[in-house]
């Protein structure tokens, strides 16, 4: 089940139920709808694959999620997400230049994903060439290094729209699971047009970090996004791309066309969300397709 919660003071309250809780910091509070709170105020979709986007305690020199740094704009606002797979928990920690800390146990529902029970094991494939193994290893270097790119976008501040509309002919989080054994879960949201060079636009604003005009053995037409924050958009397969890396694109502009480059078995654009390491689902940024 997918909640939408705000989270204020370490109490979990349902988004729609409440109206207003004291405390924050100012001008940063007052434009997620809540007023001011020297503790965590959280809003957003608390689940596997989801996000949320909230205000540091005022005075916060450090936060962390699970350990790991999380980054805290001037204003104080941050993004976290939590991965197809996450755990039923995470912890939020801010640290204060005084040795002080205000932790959040923050609960991550689970979801009930698409799953298909196939009775036999998967085909048995082709080793890959030593050429082949090389040409991969020289795309995920590069898509490795797109994805460390940290450009200052204000992209993950803004609620994300569809970058095209039409049939939705794979989902975010499926799996094949073959005797037992489970294979590569689906990581992003396909969209199909029914026809190849269909445009689509960028669903925030960003900078371009890869544009592959060359098709990547898999991805085809690879062309990346970076919202700022850690959080980026990935789309494959593409006939077309509008931009180059280091553009700056804005939400609702042209980026490209839909197309079947690389691993594709008809026409569709592949768009996946990744938050560092963590794999997003992007119906939870956009809501259900118009």
């Amino acid at each position: 089940m997918i909640r939408k919660v705000l989270l204020v003071a370490g109490v979990a309250v349902l988004a729609a139920g409440l109206g207003h809780a004291s405390g924050l910091t100012a001008r940063a509070a007052e434009a997620l709808g809540i007023s001011a709170k020297p503790d965590f105020a959280l809003k957003g979709e608390l689940t596997q694959g989801g996000w949320a986007r909230g205000v540091a305690p005022t005075g916060t020199a450090a936060l962390s999620l699970n350990g790991k740094p999380v980054g805290v704009a001037p204003d104080g606002r941050f993004l976290i997400a939590f991965d197809r797979d996450a755990g039923a928990s995470a912890q939020l920690v801010a640290r204060f230049a005084d040795g002080r800390s205000v932790t959040q146990a923050l609960p991550i529902s689970a979801r009930a994903w698409q799953l298909e029970h196939i009775p036999l094991g998967p085909r048995p494939g082709t080793p890959p060439s030593e050429e082949y193994a090389r040409l991969r290893a020289g795309e995920l270097a590069l898509i490795n290094a797109a994805r460390a790119v940290d450009h200052d976008s204000p992209g993950w501040r803004q609620k994300f729209i569809w970058p095209v509309h039409g049939r939705l002919s794979g989902r975010f989080g499926s799996q094949r699971i073959y005797n037992g054994t489970p294979g590569s879960y689906h990581s992003g949201m396909d969209i199909a047009t029914g026809a190849s060079g269909t445009p689509f636009v960028a669903p925030a604003d960003g900078v371009v970090i890869l544009a592959a005009e060359s098709p990547f053995s898999l991805e085809g037409r690879l062309l990346m996004i970076d919202h700022g924050m850690g959080l980026n958009s990935a789309f494959l397969h593409c006939s077309k791309l509008a931009v180059k890396v280091g553009d700056v694109v804005h939400q609702g502009q042209y980026i490209g066309n839909i197309g079947a480059t690389g691993r594709a078995t008809g026409p569709h654009l592949h768009w996946s969300i990744k938050w560092r390491d963590s794999r997003l689902d992007p119906l939870l940024f956009t809501g259900p397709m118009p």
